[in-house]
């Protein structure tokens, strides 16, 4: 049984199981079963994409060979189809299968027409393979048979052509020029095609080893065109003698796309047709327009150029021009010959000899360089008026004056140089005034030129000592060196001039030499800007000594830091108190790593006593922090009294003794009305590990409750987180003295809150008890009650209580018993006046008699003292504070409770 297996790809299938059917020409049914992945990987390969997205018309066994059959394909409708499975018509006739819509696949470059020739070749173990892909002419009908090596074609009849001879024969593409070989050559190919198409190498070598003709080898070099097997063509050029095309296939083995080399071998076998789809399949355009170029076909090699490869665009418009120059189009060639940007020298080779013409494009172009150049030759050929306008046209003044120089016309090119300012033309113009003895037009011309050293050359030799001076003042070191040694060797020396110059040309030392020795001391301050640390030190030495001698102090400090002596200038500045700015201590700051670290050291510190004495408080920070010594930046930092900075640095250098150092000069501050100030204040003892210093804080915030706002729950509250500061002391060195700061402070807070419950009592109602209660608290805490609670507190309270319960009697006799126990107090401070003037009403006494006069007892004067002076001095008694604190806090005696 002989059977015909199709196949197609669907788009929606799995690529790793593709289909395919078998029909049965006895049963005439179409069977289906799997591909193997044999058949799968031989399909995706080579001739196979060209038949894809095809459905069959007709197939036809040959009539010889029993594994050759040809099918008739057809493009599938462009349409779309929801449909998942191949669906076949139950209408089908034996030669047709009809494929579903959504099998389409798009045509693939091989593809060159609707309808095409599929040759398959028919194995037992992997079923059908495709051997070749031949397109149809559209004038045909239908495949008739299949006879090796022809196919028997059914032409379509037309009005031109009579109705008879329409069936054809098309060779096989394998047999083309073999058309009329015997049988033993055609079955030699036909094995040859085979073997090559199933992959068995040695078969198909065997089948071929008795051809000794040249055009079988030839057609078998075109078969590995098809195939891509390049090492059989190796063999086929080797029996065809074909030497070019083996040297052309060994130089593109280099090559990185197998479809290069193969397009190559086509070339020298002549599939142009097939060249360009390989050229263009793998991308290798510049290969593709290097063929077009060679086979002539410009219009393609331009079109891919300008579309595919750019790079060689320029290139193939010139070999492009090079090919119209041959055929005779000039003005076609000297089109493409600008594109390629070659014109400039191309144009004028190819229209040297009609020199009309060549004048006509050059005019026409307006091209800067191609004017330039006819009027080069225009002069080379003594045309000098047209060469002097080409020369306009193009700019070249350089030209136009060296014509007019020849022409003796000085006076215009004197205008043109002038007037351009081109420095070719002045430099020649000047020359040839120079030539003429006129010196005065050479200088100036050489001038505008910038040719000073034949400017300053002239001046020597004429004795042109202004015009000398002038020019090295613009010129450069050498021209002002040569100026300086004249103007100080010349019979009448100018020295001052010399030193200006031989500063400007670089020559320190030989300035100043002449400057000492003349005594141009305003030169001398000149050079010494000029100074830096790469001078020679023993040059700085010298001029910082000449400005000492003068008593110019700052510049010679300030020389001396530029130079790197670090340790002259600050002796010099502490010696005759040389401000220290913020630019001097820059200077005087060694850049870390230069040098001597202790050296870099000391000479910071110096600095920032140096300023610190001068108070620059912010300077003398910088520079100790920049020692490393923060501690006593902390204490200059200290004595300029910006808040907002001790702040800044204490969080930024975190250490101890700052933050103890920056809380105890907050406290200095009006930390009662400011919150931020106070909750730094805690933050920083408590930063610090300064238990005993933040107890001794709450302690004074507990008092200023009590004496200045009279809340003694507040009081209460600060006193006992004084309490729990004093608690956290678990290794005192003093516990004696730790022990009793902690009773004290229990006995204070015992106190406060006796008083508390008194009020409290009195509140409710309770009067008599709390009458009876601070009669108690003020004969048994008569000691300690002053330290904790006020003892004129509890007095108004028992005087606004008999106030209230008209007891004025006994009410004045407990204003008088508090102004005995406290002599010289305030009574109004504690009791209010409307009281003392209810009670003094009532009774009939004057109020004088209750509340004398006051005198200045000494009270709250260091309170007054403390908040009127400065800023300084608060930092110096808080420097003693700290240094005090700092040495209790090692003894364990920072109890001030």
């Amino acid at each position: 049984m002989r059977s015909l297996r199709l196949f197609h790809f669907d788009p929606f299938f799995s690529t790793d199981r593709p289909s395919h059917a078998t029909w049965s020409r006895h049963n005439r049914k179409l069977c289906f079963c799997e591909m193997s992945k044999r058949y799968l990987q031989a399909s995706v390969l080579g001739l196979t994409f060209d038949c894809l997205g095809r459905f069959v018309l007709s197939h036809q066994w040959d009539a010889e060979e029993p594994k050759l059959v040809v099918c008739e394909a057809k493009l599938l409708p462009k349409k779309t189809s929801n449909v998942d499975t191949p669906h076949y018509s139950r209408r089908m006739s034996s030669s047709t299968v009809t494929m579903p819509a959504n099998t389409i696949i798009k045509k693939t470059q091989g593809q060159e027409g609707e309808v095409v020739l599929v040759t398959f070749f028919t194995c037992p173990e992997v079923g059908l393979i495709v051997q070749d892909v031949q397109s149809l002419p559209e004038n045909h009908h239908k495949l008739l048979g299949v006879c090796t090596p022809h196919y028997l074609l059914l032409s379509k009849p037309s009005s031109q052509l009579p109705k008879v001879g329409l069936v054809k024969r098309m060779a096989m593409r394998d047999f083309e020029g073999l058309e009329s070989c015997d049988k033993a050559t055609r079955e030699a190919v036909l094995n040859f095609s085979y073997n090559m198409t199933t992959g068995n190498m040695d078969e198909a070598f065997r089948a071929i080893k008795t051809i000794r003709s040249e055009v079988v080898w030839e057609s078998l070099a075109k078969m590995c065109v098809k195939t891509k097997r390049l090492d059989v063509a190796s063999v086929c050029l080797g029996h065809m003698k074909h030497a070019r095309g083996a040297m052309a296939l060994r130089q593109a083995a280099h090559e990185p796309e197998l479809e290069a080399r193969v397009a190559m071998l086509a070339v020298h076998l002549g599939l142009m047709d097939e060249a360009e789809r390989l050229y263009e399949q793998c991308g290798r355009y510049d290969h593709l327009n290097a063929l077009y170029q060679a086979a002539g076909e410009w219009d393609k090699a331009m079109r891919v150029a300008e579309e595919h490869d750019r790079i060689h665009l320029r290139a193939t418009c010139h070999n492009y021009a090079s090919y119209l120059e041959g055929k005779g189009d000039t003005a076609g060639a000297a089109r493409m010959y600008e594109r390629a940007d070659t014109h400039r020298s191309q144009v004028p080779r190819m229209l040297i000899d009609d020199p009309d013409a060549l004048q006509t494009y050059v005019s026409k172009t307006k091209d800067v360089q191609l004017t330039k150049w006819w009027g080069q030759y225009m002069e080379s050929t003594g045309r000098m008026d047209e060469a002097i306008e080409c020369y306009e046209k193009a700019g070249d003044y350089f030209s136009l004056v060296r014509i007019l120089c020849f022409q003796e016309d000085l006076t215009r090119a004197a205008q043109v140089a002038s007037t351009t300012g081109d420095k070719a033309a002045c430099y020649h113009l000047a020359r040839r005034y120079e030539s003429q003895g006129r010196i005065q037009e050479a200088v100036h011309f050489f001038t505008i030129a910038q040719a000073y050293g034949n400017a300053v050359r002239i001046c020597k030799e004429h004795g042109l000592e202004e015009g000398l001076w002038n020019l090295a003042l613009l010129a450069g070191p050498r021209e002002q060196l040569e100026a300086a040694q004249y103007f100080e060797q010349s019979d009448h020396p100018l020295p001052e001039k010399s030193v200006l110059l031989y500063h400007r040309a670089g020559m320190l030392h030989k300035a100043l030499d002449l400057a000492f020795r003349t005594q141009q001391y305003s030169a001398l301050q000149l050079i010494a800007l000029d100074l830096n640390s790469t001078s020679d030190p023993v040059l700085i030495a010298k001029c910082a000594k000449f400005f000492v001698d003068n008593k110019q102090f700052d510049k010679a400090v300030d020389l001396l830091a530029v130079g790197k002596q670090y340790e002259e200038a600050l002796a010099l500045c502490v010696e005759h108190d040389i401000p220290v700015t913020e630019d001097l201590a820059e200077k005087l700051t060694m850049v870390k790593g230069e040098g001597d670290e202790g050296l870099r050291v000391r000479v910071l510190e110096s600095v920032a006593e140096s300023a610190l004495a001068q108070r620059n408080y912010h300077l003398a920070t910088k520079k100790f922090t920049q020692a490393g010594n923060k501690v006593k930046a902390m204490k200059a930092l200290l004595k300029s009294g910006d808040t907002e900075k001790i702040v800044f640095f204490a969080n930024v250098s975190r250490q101890k003794e700052i933050y103890v150092m920056a809380a105890n000069y907050l406290q200095s501050l009006d930390w009662k009305n400011n919150p931020d100030v106070l909750r730094n204040i805690v933050t920083f003892y408590s930063k610090g590990k300064a238990p005993e210093l933040l107890a001794n804080f709450y302690v004074a915030c507990a008092q200023v409750e009590v004496d200045e706002y009279q809340n003694y729950e507040k009081a209460l509250g600060a006193l006992g987180e004084a309490n729990r500061c004093l608690a956290k002391v678990t290794n005192p060195r003093d516990p004696m003295k730790h022990q009793k700061a902690e009773e004290t402070l229990n006995s204070r807070m015992s106190l406060v809150k006796k008083f508390i419950d008194i009020r409290r009592l009195y509140d409710r109602g309770d009067h008599e008890s709390s009458l009876t209660q601070s009669r108690q608290l003020l004969q048994s805490s008569d000691a300690d009650l002053e330290s904790a609670v006020r003892r004129g507190d509890v007095y108004a309270l028992m005087v606004e209580h008999h106030v209230s319960a008209g007891e004025l009697k006994a009410a004045q006799h407990l204003v008088e018993e508090f102004r005995k126990l406290s002599p010289g107090a305030n009574v109004t401070y504690y009791i209010p006046p409307s009281t003392i003037d209810k009670i003094a009403r009532g009774l009939g006494l004057p109020v004088s008699s209750l509340v004398p006069p006051l005198r200045d007892t000494g009270l709250d004067v260091r309170l007054k003292l403390s908040g009127a002076g400065d800023a300084e001095e608060v930092a110096e008694e808080e420097e003693e504070i700290v240094e005090d604190t700092r040495e209790r806090i090692k003894n364990g005696r920072a109890y001030a409770v």
